[in-house]
């Protein structure tokens, strides 16, 4: 017979229970923060970039996935090193996942190849 699991429909949910950032969001987040540590207005990175504000808006709340060209024009414009955004982005992503594994770094154990 199977075993009766108990049902708890108020649990409180955990940060475990947070999905995972999606790519853009946590990009958008890292290129927001840059800005705002330099006190950069919106209306002027967006400008020496090329690009629009509003866009530049929608890249930083995560609701647009910019092409590479577009990122590299924005951190352009902010003056911002790509290998640092992108240590950045790792670090919030990793710290959403605790200590995980680190970029380069296989797992323990036996690793099984495709014949």
């Amino acid at each position: 017979m199977a075993d009766i699991l108990p049902f708890h429909p108020k649990r409180t949910p955990t940060p475990d229970d947070e999905p995972e950032p999606l790519w853009r969001e946590a990009l958008g987040r890292s290129l927001r923060a840059a800005r705002e540590e330099q006190g950069g207005r919106l209306v002027d990175i967006a400008e020496r970039a090329g690009i629009s504000p509003q866009y530049l808006s929608e890249i930083e709340r995560g609701r647009k996935e910019p092409s590479s060209e577009m990122i590299a024009a924005v951190i352009g414009a902010l003056g911002v090193d790509l290998a640092d955004l992108l240590v950045g982005i790792a670090g919030t992503v990793r710290h959403h996942h605790g200590t995980g594994l680190a970029v380069g770094r296989r797992p323990a154990g036996p690793v099984l190849m495709a014949a």
